[in-house]
């Protein structure tokens, strides 16, 4: 499997316009659905994926944390988001991460002037990458393939991996 991820997404319509969406993706989707909610499906201690070890700059199998939540329209699921932070972010800058629940990560990304957010990266995955794994288990119907975006978050030189999966529920 390739963990190529293209500057720009190789599509049209209306999950490219949600994909390409400058901003809070929170913002968005409240603004959209009234009924606008997260469930938090997992936060702990795991390891980050091949391709998310290399845009944190860590050394293979060091622990991160992971924090795993369905953005959704009622119990319509409409996004898998998938938050990686090396532990040293999260005893530093990032230490609101580990106390958020069920409250979105997207409102506090874009209220903090002092976070860089880098540019946003594409791609279409899968059954071979485990981000569509975990987000296809959560709705029924998966198709066999999913967009995807994410973007590194900079908070005082401590990075933060947000990936975003584009559920059929949004369209």
């Amino acid at each position: 499997m390739s963990d190529y991820w293209l500057s720009s997404p190789a599509l049209s319509g209306r999950t490219h316009d949600w994909l390409t969406r400058p901003g809070s993706l929170t913002a968005h989707l409240r603004q959209h659905c009234p009924a606008f909610n997260v469930l938090r499906l997992r936060q702990g201690h795991a390891h980050p994926h091949h391709d998310e070890q290399n845009l944190l700059h860590l050394p293979r199998r060091r622990w991160v944390l992971v924090r795993e939540v369905l953005l959704r329209c009622g119990e319509q699921p409409l996004v898998f988001a998938h938050s990686v932070a090396p532990l040293a972010s999260i005893q530093g800058p990032w230490r609101a991460l580990a106390g958020l629940g069920n409250r979105p990560l997207g409102e506090a990304l874009f209220l903090n002037p002092r976070i860089l957010r880098e540019p946003l990266s594409y791609r279409r995955i899968d059954i071979r990458h485990p981000l569509y794994r975990v987000a296809a288990a959560n709705i029924p119907n998966a198709p066999r393939q999913l967009w995807a975006r994410r973007a590194r978050y900079l908070l005082d030189g401590a990075p933060l991996l947000v990936s975003e999966v584009f559920l059929p529920g949004l369209a």
